[in-house]
């Protein structure tokens, strides 16, 4: 059995469109290869100024309403100081302060406790970087 920390990386092409891409099933994968039936707490981690991570409802709509809403309040115009990359990249450095970089979800029995429509998944309006990095690191 695993140490009481153990952690991987995956490595997650989100390609040339802004994404929110499911991670539930790696989440649980890495928690079945490695949580052993134990109580912890699985960090999730995304090391990169312009992406994030959010526990939101997928398949039903909710993942196009956030990506709508994101490009609504930070719109991918002119106004943004921080200027390089594609236009508006600006605005892509700003999501990280809305859609945070990690979640801390409880494990119990080994187990992801998520709601019922409840999924994790990365969060990426960055059209020009389309290889990112999670960390899945479980505690327990």
């Amino acid at each position: 059995m695993p140490g009481p920390f153990t952690t991987m990386t995956l490595t997650v092409t989100t390609g040339a469109t802004e994404t929110v891409t499911d991670l539930t099933q790696a989440c649980e994968q890495f928690l079945r290869d490695t949580a052993g039936g134990r109580d912890g707490l699985l960090n999730i981690f995304v090391p990169h100024a312009t992406a994030g991570i959010a526990v939101i409802e997928t398949g039903a709509g909710s993942d196009d309403d956030l990506l709508a809403t994101l490009h609504t309040m930070l719109p991918a115009d002119d106004r943004w100081q921080h200027r390089h990359g594609s236009p508006g990249h600006g605005r892509d450095h700003v999501l990280p302060a809305l859609v945070p970089p990690h979640a801390t979800l409880p494990v119990i029995g080994g187990r992801l406790e998520l709601g019922t429509w409840q999924s994790v998944c990365l969060v990426d309006t960055n059209i020009d970087n389309v290889n990112r990095q999670v960390r899945l690191s479980f505690l327990g």
